[in-house]
């Protein structure tokens, strides 16, 4: 991994913690602004791992909706009819 990847992967890191206590879902775009006025090699590296992060997430709950929702049918599957 390059530099610029592995500092990338730890702003992002840090973004994210940001991003979990403030509720602010936007603040990576301030700071890949931040971040693009310097090295815009930095700010795409740093803007590729927050979408990855993002897209791992989105996965992730869609996997734990999907799980619920079959639950949710086999539950009202197995009650009798009225």
């Amino acid at each position: 991994m390059s530099l610029a990847q592995e500092l990338a992967d730890k702003l992002a890191e840090d973004t994210f913690k940001v991003m979990k206590a403030t509720g602010d879902d936007r603040f990576f775009m301030e700071v890949a602004k931040v971040i693009g006025a310097s090295s815009t090699t930095l700010e795409e590296a740093y803007l590729t791992s927050i979408r990855v992060r993002m897209a791992e997430r989105r996965a992730r709950q869609f996997i734990l909706d999907r799980v619920k929702q079959a639950q949710a049918e086999r539950g009202s599957k197995s009650e009798p009819e009225t």
